[in-house]
């Protein structure tokens, strides 16, 4: 309806990350440079990550956009609680390969195989890997063996790892002091700065035929900016709802007004349609949102099941040592008793 009122070919606010709508923001425009330096050296782990609705999978469509396919071939995988057995055959299934591995040398043979084709066909691999907070740490270790293929003195593999901000943590463990060391580039995206706000949403509004109505107040920038933390994907949020809310209206403007009210309508969504407990705040000093959706409940249930894993795989781990341990103590007290049965 909004789109239609004021004559827009399509969504400018969609939620789903777009590359069409690729906005250069200050932290953006960085990450890309660091992506880019990366890809010249064309080996090991570039990292990106950054809070939920960041950009993070635009950044990394519109990267994709930018490569030469004759020289680099990128393929993805989205990590959804992958453990280190699966990393391998799902890898090697995003290759293009029919035959499914029957066990992990396999797999890597497999994954050899296409690397070494590749090679000799003068191109690399670029594997991103989405949501990588969410792999176990054998996964990633798998993920730095793979990294150790070359042809000849030549890398043909190198991995973009997107996370949020928790894999930092991940990062830091020793068990992947390894891995660290072939980290060549990292990026935090941090939200855009209030001054950036205006020039986003008028940038995704031209993207879409905006000829200028409605305007945006001088005033809805900073509100906006205090509602969302300059977040894009809040942004979006805030701005579907205001410019539905003015095309209601009838209005040729989005105002600070606009977006109080949208606001407040996420804050009473939220509370399950109960009234706030405490007075109504005035639109200026209205807090930050706590923008939730099914995605964020979806995450922590993931990252539940990661730390379950991550624990029977430590259990696991601790009975084959105490086996082995208990091997030994009984092999030893058995050498002890062996010369006196003989004498």
């Amino acid at each position: 309806m909004e789109n239609e009122h004021y004559g827009l070919t399509g969504r400018p606010f969609q939620l789903t990350p777009d590359p069409d709508f690729w906005f250069e923001s200050a932290t953006h425009r960085k990450a890309m440079a660091y992506l880019g330096y990366g890809l010249v050296l064309g080996e090991g782990f570039i990292v990106i990550t950054g809070e939920v609705g960041a950009g993070k999978t635009t950044l990394v469509g519109h990267l994709l956009e930018t490569i030469d396919p004759s020289r680099v071939e990128a393929i993805q995988l989205s990590s959804t609680l992958i453990r280190g057995e699966d990393v391998l055959v799902l890898l090697a299934s995003a290759m293009g390969v029919m035959t499914t591995p029957t066990d992990r040398a396999h797999a890597l043979t497999i994954i050899e195989d296409q690397l070494a084709a590749r090679a000799r066909a003068g191109k690399r691999l670029l594997i991103v890997v989405d949501e990588v907070q969410n792999m176990t740490i054998g996964a990633i270790e798998e993920l730095r063996m793979i990294s150790n293929f070359n042809s000849g003195s030549l890398p043909v593999v190198q991995f973009l790892l997107l996370g949020q901000p928790e894999f930092k943590e991940t990062l830091a463990s020793p068990l992947l002091e390894q891995l660290r060391q072939r980290v060549i580039a990292s990026h935090h995206l941090t939200p855009m700065d209030q001054d950036e706000i205006q020039t986003y949403i008028e940038h995704r509004l031209s993207h879409v035929g905006w000829k200028g109505t409605p305007r945006i107040a001088a005033d809805a920038p900073a509100t906006i900016f205090r509602a969302t933390d300059g977040v894009p994907r809040r942004v979006n949020l805030v701005m579907t709802r205001a410019l539905l809310m003015a095309a209601l209206e009838d209005s040729d403007e989005i105002s600070a007004r606009h977006i109080d009210a949208v606001v407040s309508d996420l804050s009473h969504e939220e509370n399950d349609g109960r009234p706030s407990l405490g007075p109504k705040p005035e639109p200026e000093t209205l807090a930050r949102v706590q923008f939730t959706d099914d995605a964020v409940a979806l995450d922590i249930a993931a990252r539940v099941t990661m730390l379950e894993a991550q624990v029977a795989e430590q259990e696991a781990a601790l009975r084959h040592v105490l086996n082995l341990l208990i091997d030994w103590v009984e092999g030893e007290n058995t050498a002890r008793r062996v010369p006196s049965s003989v004498a």
